[in-house]
C-alpha cells in the first residue's frame, strides 16, 4: 500500500463505499451488497493506483447494479 495522500484517500472513499455497502447487505440480507462491501472494503490494502483502484471499484458496483437489475 503506497502512502501517499491521493492512495490514501482513494483507499477511504472506496472503503467507506464498501462498508456502507455490507452494512446494507447485512441488515437487508442481500447477499449481492454484502460481497461487493467486502470485496471494497479488503481490496484497497492490495492495490497501490489510485486509478486502478477506482476502475475496480467502478466495475464492482457496475456488476452489482447488474447483478440486482437481473433479480439477484
Amino acid at each position: 500500500m503506497n502512502l501517499d495522500a491521493t492512495s490514501l484517500l482513494t483507499s477511504l472513499l472506496v472503503s467507506s463505499v464498501g462498508f456502507v455497502l455490507l452494512t446494507y447487505g447485512r441488515r437487508m440480507s442481500r447477499p449481492p451488497h454484502l460481497l461487493v462491501g467486502l470485496v471494497l472494503l479488503v481490496y484497497p490494502y492490495f492495490v497501490a493506483s489510485p486509478m486502478i483502484m477506482l476502475v475496480i471499484a467502478a466495475a464492482l458496483i457496475g456488476l452489482l447494479w447488474l447483478a440486482v437489475r437481473l433479480g439477484w
